[in-house]
């Protein structure tokens, strides 16, 4: 049976009336819509903002980067420690030349105030390898940045190259001692601490290490400073300590002395690595 042959006759009449209902209010709602509204009616807000859009339209704002610590260099010289830890194919002559062709800079590097070198003599197995000590001194910064890019500098570098293993570098601020010897065992104790050392702990370590040469006779001079170099050849070592001895018996003295001892505790909690090389400063 079809059932649209079957509906009521009231339905085939109404539905046109529905019809004509329903688009005369579409009408309408048409006319409402598209009329203009009323100056005093109060705006529709626009949507709020969202964070994402915000960040769309204005560049984020970043915290200034806080300025670096500044070192106080008033009577200061800035000491450019390196250590080389050479080829095991290369041979004695080969070192000697590499050793020899830099300790001969001073003579066409006029920044360079002062060079000592020697090979490391320390009974500590300390040195990780590092065989030969250079430490260089000049009067202010302007005086390295002179030295890293001269043609003779760069020249020694072409000389090292084929028997450098491996270089490690150390700049920093030092008062420089007054006491003059006449053979100077140098002693160069380096620290790495470790990452979660408390800043106060690390604070303890230089003030009791600085206060050694008062207890320890032994110890004719002391320097100390904070890494500066820029050269990125630290492995990670911050702090280096510079003693000077007359002799080695000196040195024996030192090392087990009590004081000494009591300041490895102090240090100990805070340590990550520690690097020592001595050698009798030549110039």
């Amino acid at each position: 049976m079809d059932i649209l042959q079957t509906q009521p006759s009231f339905l085939n009449s109404a539905i046109p009336r529905w019809i004509t209902v329903c688009s005369g209010l579409a009408l309408l709602t048409m006319s409402v819509s598209c009329a203009p509204q009323d100056s005093n009616e109060a705006p529709v807000p626009a949507p709020a903002e969202t964070p994402a859009a915000a960040e769309a339209v204005a560049p984020e704002q970043s915290e200034p980067e806080s300025e670096p610590a500044t070192v106080d260099t008033s009577g200061k010289v800035l000491r450019h420690a390196v250590f080389f830890k050479f080829k095991e194919e290369s041979s004695e002559e080969d070192v000697t030349k590499v050793a020899e062709a830099l300790a001969a800079l001073p003579a066409e590097i006029d920044s360079i105030v002062n060079l000592q070198w020697g090979t490391n003599n320390s009974p500590e197995s300390h040195d990780h390898g590092f065989t030969h000590c250079f430490l260089l001194t000049f009067n202010d910064e302007a005086g390295i940045k002179k030295y890293l890019p001269h043609p003779a500098h760069k020249a020694f570098g072409k000389t090292l190259g084929p028997h450098r293993n491996e270089v490690f570098v150390i700049d920093y601020w030092a008062t420089p001692s007054e006491v003059q010897l006449e053979k100077e065992l140098k002693h160069a104790v380096f620290f790495k601490f470790k990452d979660d050392a408390d800043p106060a702990g690390v604070k303890a370590v230089e003030e009791a290490f600085a206060a050694l040469p008062s207890k320890i006779d032994a110890i004719k001079a002391f320097e100390w400073g904070t890494n500066v170099s820029g050269e990125n050849k630290d492995e990670g070592y911050t702090h280096c300590f510079m003693l000077t001895f007359d002799s080695e018996e000196g040195r024996a003295e030192y090392l087990p002395h009590p004081d000494h001892k009591a300041f490895g505790k102090v240090l100990g909690p805070v340590l990550d690595k520690v690097r020592v090389l001595d050698f009798w400063g030549k110039e």
